[in-house]
C-alpha cells in the first residue's frame, strides 16, 4: 500500500511540474512574440513570469537584452551576471555583463568582465580591446578628478519620459519628448519604429519604450507654459531632433511617416527609418509643409540628429547608410549654387567604427558631438574635435561630469561656445532621457571623506561606487580606492545623500548637510554595506495579526514598510516572503492561513510600488518550527511565539 501511495504521490508530483513547464513555455511564447516585435516593456513582464515558474538561459538572455535596449542598466547588470553564470551561456553574456557594469559606474568589475570576454574571443581586435580597457582606467580617473562644473536637471522642461535635444529658438526653448497624458491636443492626434508588419503600430504608445511617440515641444519664455510646436507634419508617430537657421524661419528636423509603399509581411517585423525633413515659416508666421531631404531613403537606412550651419549651406546629420566605418557616422551636405543639397559626405577623421551623433559646431568651427567609438566614460559620450586649420586637430573627451556611463548627446550651445544644453539618460534624473543645463560657477566650499565598509566584517570594500546625491539636485559618483576610501567636493548651504553600492552587497545610504557650517572643514561619513546571502532567511519583527484573521494590521504595516525601502533601494532583488505559525491547531489549516498571510503582506508590499514578478508569496504553516514544540509536545507561550514568524528572502539579486 506504501508503494502505491509512494508511486501515485510521484505520478503527481510529475504532472504538477509538467504543468508548470507547459505554462512557462506559453508565457516564453508569448514573451518572444513581443520581444522580436520591439515591445520590450512587454516582453520583460512575460519573461520574468517565465522566469519564475522555470528558470532558463533563453529568458535569463532576453531579460538581459531588452532591459539594456531600455535602458535599465541595473536590472540588466542583474540578468547578465545570472545569464552569464548558466550553463551554455555564450561569451556575448560576458561582454554583456561587463557593458552594463561599465553603464553603471562600476568600472573595475567592468573592467575584469572585459578582459574575461577578451580571453574568450580571439578575434577582438586590438583598437577595441584598448577602448575598452582604457576606458574603464580613464572614467576612475576622471571621476576622481571631475571638472568645477554642475548640470542642473531643468526640471521645466523634463517629464518621467524621454527628453531631449533642447536648442535655443527667439528667446524659448525647443526641445523633443515622448511624454503621454500631456493635455495638449494636436489637430494630428499623434529612432525608428519596428512593428508587426501586417499592421500599423499603435499610435499613442510606442512598443520599445512603453511611452508615447516623440513630438517638438516649445517653450517660449521661462515665463510660459509648454506647448506643442506649431507645425503640421502628417505623421501621429515620432517628429523630433530641431534645427534652426540664424533667422529663425527655416527648420530641419526628424520624422517618421509610414510610407504607403512599406513592404509589410505578416508576424515579421517592419523598419520604418528615421527621415530629415525642413520646413520654412510663411509670411503669415506659420511654418510650411514639410519637404523631405533629398538623401532620406526609409526603407534602407535612417538620417537624423540635424544641424544647420550659420551660414544656412551647410547640413550635418548622422545616419547609418551604407558606406560609412561604423553604425551611425556624421555626414555633411553642401548646398550648391543651384540651392540643392549636394551628396553627403562622410565625415572620415572624426567616425569610427562604433556610433557618432549629435554633430554641433561653435563659432569658431570646432565640432561637438556624442560617440561610442572612443575611450570614454560608456554610452555616448561629449567630445570637441578643435579645428586645425582646414582639418581637424585634437579629440578630446570633455570628461565628468559632462559625461557619464551611460548616454549623453543632444546638446546645443551658448553664444560664448560652451555647452548650454545636454540630453542624457545619467541615473537619477526625473525620466529616461533628461535635458541639463551647465552651470560652470560651481564655488566648493567642503570635502566630504569616509570609507566603505563591509557591515558584517567591518573590513574596508575596495572599488565600491559611491554616489553623492544633492537632495532636490544633481549627483556626482567616484569609485572608492583599494583601502575602500572615497572624498567628495561639496557646496555650502546644501543637503545630500550618499550611497554606497558594490555587486553583491545591499546598498546603504546616509544624509548629510552643509548648512549653518561657517567655517572650511573636512566631514566624514562611512558606509556599511550588508553582505546578500541568497536564500538566507531574515526575520521581520512584530509582524502580528489578529487571532484567525490575515489583514496587515498598522503595526505590521510599519515593519513591512521597511522592507518595502529595501527592494526600492535594491530594485534587481527578488524576495520570496514567508509566513509561520505555531503547531497549535491543525496542520492544513495552519498551512492554510500561512499563505493568506503571505499573500495579504505580499499584496501591501506590491501596493507601496514594488512590481509584482519581484515577491512570491508562502505560506509555510508548521513545517518549519525553529524547536521543539511539534505536535503534541508541552511548550510555553514564549516557545510558540518564537515560531510564529515572518521571514524574507533573497530569492536573486
Amino acid at each position: 500500500m506504501k508503494k502505491i501511495l509512494l508511486s501515485s504521490c510521484f505520478s503527481l508530483y510529475c504532472l504538477f511540474a509538467v504543468q508548470i513547464d507547459a505554462k512557462a513555455q506559453y508565457v516564453l511564447k508569448d514573451a518572444d512574440k513581443q520581444y522580436e516585435l520591439y515591445n520590450y516593456a512587454k516582453a520583460v513582464d512575460l519573461y520574468e513570469q517565465a522566469y519564475k515558474k522555470k528558470e532558463s538561459l533563453h529568458a535569463a538572455e532576453r531579460l538581459a537584452a531588452a532591459y539594456a535596449y531600455m535602458n535599465d542598466y541595473k536590472q540588466a547588470e542583474s540578468w547578465y551576471a545570472i545569464a552569464s553564470k548558466m550553463s551554455g551561456s555564450k561569451p556575448e553574456n560576458i561582454l554583456g555583463y561587463a557593458k552594463a557594469l561599465q553603464s553603471n559606474s562600476k568600472y573595475s568589475e567592468a573592467k575584469v568582465q572585459y578582459q574575461a570576454y577578451i580571453d574568450q574571443k580571439k578575434d577582438v581586435t586590438e583598437r577595441q580591446k584598448d577602448v575598452w580597457l582604457s576606458s574603464c582606467d580613464s572614467a576612475v580617473r576622471w571621476m576622481k578628478n571631475p571638472k568645477k562644473v554642475e548640470l542642473i536637471n531643468e526640471k521645466a522642461l523634463n517629464s518621467t519620459q524621454s527628453d531631449w535635444g533642447a536648442t535655443t529658438y527667439q528667446g524659448g526653448v525647443v526641445f523633443t519628448s515622448d511624454r503621454t497624458n500631456t493635455g495638449f491636443e494636436s489637430k494630428e492626434s499623434s529612432p525608428f519604429l519596428k512593428f508587426d508588419g501586417a499592421k500599423t503600430p499603435d499610435k499613442k504608445i510606442y512598443g520599445w519604450t512603453g511611452n508615447g511617440y516623440l513630438k517638438l515641444y516649445i517653450k517660449p519664455s521661462p515665463k510660459d507654459s509648454l506647448a506643442l510646436f506649431p507645425i503640421k507634419t502628417g505623421t501621429k508617430y515620432h517628429v523630433g531632433s530641431a534645427t534652426f537657421t540664424a533667422d529663425g524661419n527655416t527648420m530641419y528636423f526628424t520624422m517618421t511617416p509610414i510610407p504607403d509603399d512599406l513592404e509589410k509581411v505578416k508576424n515579421k517585423p517592419s523598419t520604418v527609418n528615421v527621415e530629415i525633413y525642413s520646413s520654412t515659416k510663411g509670411a503669415d508666421g506659420k511654418w510650411g509643409e514639410p519637404v523631405a531631404f533629398p538623401y532620406n531613403d526609409v526603407n534602407k537606412y535612417s538620417v537624423g540628429d540635424p544641424f544647420i550651419s550659420t551660414s544656412g549651406t551647410s547640413l550635418y546629420f548622422a545616419s547609418n547608410m551604407p558606406g560609412g566605418k561604423g553604425g551611425t557616422d556624421i555626414y555633411v551636405s553642401l548646398k550648391t549654387d543651384a540651392g540643392e543639397w549636394g551628396k553627403p559626405i562622410n565625415l572620415e577623421e572624426i567616425n569610427t567604427t562604433g556610433n557618432e551623433r549629435s554633430p554641433v559646431f561653435d563659432a569658431n568651427n570646432n565640432l561637438f558631438f556624442a560617440s561610442d567609438g572612443y575611450v570614454g566614460m560608456g554610452g555616448l559620450d561629449v567630445f570637441r574635435a578643435l579645428r586645425d586649420g582646414a582639418g581637424i586637430g585634437k579629440i578630446e573627451n570633455m570628461g565628468y561630469p559632462f559625461n557619464s556611463p551611460q548616454d549623453d548627446f543632444g546638446f546645443s550651445l551658448n553664444e560664448k561656445g560652451g555647452i548650454a544644453y545636454l540630453s542624457s539618460n545619467r541615473n537619477n534624473g526625473l525620466g529616461n532621457d533628461d535635458i541639463y543645463s551647465i552651470d560652470q560657477k560651481m564655488i566648493i566650499a567642503f570635502k566630504l571623506e569616509g570609507t566603505v565598509f563591509d557591515k558584517k566584517t567591518n573590513q574596508p570594500i575596495p572599488n565600491a561606487l559611491v554616489t553623492l546625491a544633492k537632495v532636490n539636485g544633481g549627483t556626482v559618483k567616484t569609485e572608492a580606492d583599494e583601502d575602500g576610501n572615497y572624498k567628495f567636493n561639496l557646496a555650502a548651504e546644501t543637503e545630500y545623500n550618499v550611497i554606497g553600492e558594490k555587486t553583491n552587497y545591499r546598498s546603504d545610504s546616509e544624509n548629510l548637510a552643509t548648512i549653518g557650517l561657517k567655517t572650511s572643514e573636512v566631514l566624514k561619513q562611512d558606509l556599511h554595506l550588508e553582505p546578500v546571502e541568497i536564500n538566507k532567511a531574515i526575520r521581520l519583527e512584530n509582524i502580528y495579526y489578529d487571532f484567525d484573521k490575515w489583514n496587515i494590521r498598522p503595526d505590521a504595516a510599519v515593519e513591512l514598510d521597511k522592507l518595502v525601502k529595501i527592494m526600492l533601494d535594491n530594485p534587481t532583488i527578488w524576495i520570496e516572503l514567508g509566513s509561520h505559525t505555531d503547531s497549535r491547531g491543525k496542520d492544513a489549516y495552519n498551512l492554510s492561513l500561512s499563505q493568506k498571510r503571505a499573500e495579504s503582506a505580499v499584496q501591501y508590499i506590491i501596493s507601496r510600488g514594488v512590481n509584482k514578478n519581484r515577491i512570491t508569496a508562502k505560506g509555510y504553516g508548521e513545517t518549519q518550527l525553529l524547536n521543539k514544540c511539534a505536535n503534541n509536545v508541552q511548550c510555553s507561550d514564549a516557545e510558540h511565539q518564537l515560531n510564529r514568524r515572518t521571514e524574507f528572502k533573497i530569492v536573486k539579486q
